[in-house]
């Protein structure tokens, strides 16, 4: 088969298309003909030599695709050839065909076309995961979510109000914002203009953020605390701004503040069959009845797979952007 290649790490010129065998399922595991992957931060990191594949994963960039199962592994029940279906891979993504976990597959959302399916594994988990499983969002509570406009805060946006939560969002300039607020964002934050410290105080009348969702990391941790609720919780799950910081330790004790930070890719199979199960419970209803949907920026083929890095690298999109075979 064909797949995108790292051969040596480096810039997205670094990712190079090649032949390499054809993949084979193992005991409870099925084997996906892939249509779709989509572009995760976590495959720029992966291509400058960062953020290795766990062992025994599929050394192909890719953390979700969609497509259509041609084989099932010994042991899988549920699933038949045929079957159209999305995935949250531990890599391999980025090719024609890709083994994966049963426990990590998903049917295509009805009302769904394949491709756009591509756009939903790593977004939906990561979103319900920390923000509902973990954080604990519940009704009437304000969210923060920075990078409003990513494929990551395009969901948490329309998840978060789905289930009756007011939404803040921080994003760069006005048409970014004014996408969030399509999406049903309540608190549109400049991040290039405003501090969205005061400005979330501003909107709850003092009182702050009950759930913080954070892509930035360190950079942000301090002004996070501040921005947060008594008994708020801040759920890190990137660390663009820097992985070191310093915390005042008083402040958080004073607001019995909780801090956690969370991936997807090294867990261990049961947790992310848990969490693919808890998002096939919860959240496909709201895709098939159309009060969540993934946003894709646009489509590209595998080929220009180099081209959507940059695009992703420079933040010019809003949501996903997505590479068909």
């Amino acid at each position: 088969m064909r797949a995108i290649t790292i051969p040596e790490p480096g810039g997205p010129e670094a990712l190079v298309r090649a032949d390499v065998p054809d993949p084979q399922p193992a005991e409870g595991e099925v084997l996906i003909e892939v249509a779709a992957s989509a572009v995760n931060r976590a495959d720029l990191l992966q291509r400058q030599g960062f953020y290795d594949p766990p062992p025994g994963s599929s050394p192909y960039p890719g953390l979700e695709c969609s497509g259509r199962i041609t084989a099932l592994g010994p042991g899988v029940h549920g699933w038949a050839v045929g079957d159209e279906v999305c995935a949250l891979l531990a890599g391999g993504g980025y090719a024609e065909q890709v083994a994966v976990p049963a426990g990590q597959v998903l049917p295509v959302p009805a009302g769904l076309d394949l491709v756009t399916a591509a756009a939903l594994p790593e977004v939906t988990c990561t979103v319900w995961s920390n923000v509902f499983m973990i954080a604990h969002l519940r009704p009437g509570e304000t969210l923060l979510v920075h990078g409003g406009a990513s494929g990551i805060g395009t969901m948490a946006i329309q998840l978060a109000k789905a289930v009756g939560a007011r939404v803040a969002v921080t994003a760069g300039g006005p048409e970014k914002l004014a996408r969030c607020a399509e999406l049903g964002a309540d608190i549109l934050i400049d991040y290039r203009e405003q501090d969205f410290v005061q400005e979330i105080r501003k909107a709850t009348d003092g009182a702050g953020a009950d759930v913080i969702l954070d892509i930035i990391g360190a950079k942000y941790l301090q002004r996070n605390v501040k921005a947060l609720a008594v008994s708020g919780r801040l759920a890190i799950i990137g660390l663009q701004g820097g992985v070191k910081a310093e915390l005042n330790l008083a402040a958080l004790m004073a607001k019995r503040a909780a801090i956690t930070g969370a991936g997807l890719r090294a867990r261990p199979l049961n947790e992310k069959a848990a969490i693919v199960a808890a998002v096939r419970e919860h959240v496909w209803p709201l895709i098939a009845n159309g009060q969540v949907r993934p946003i894709v920026d646009r489509t590209l083929p595998m080929a220009e797979a180099a081209e959507a890095h940059r695009i992703v690298e420079a933040s010019a999109h809003v949501g996903k952007v997505v590479l068909t075979v």
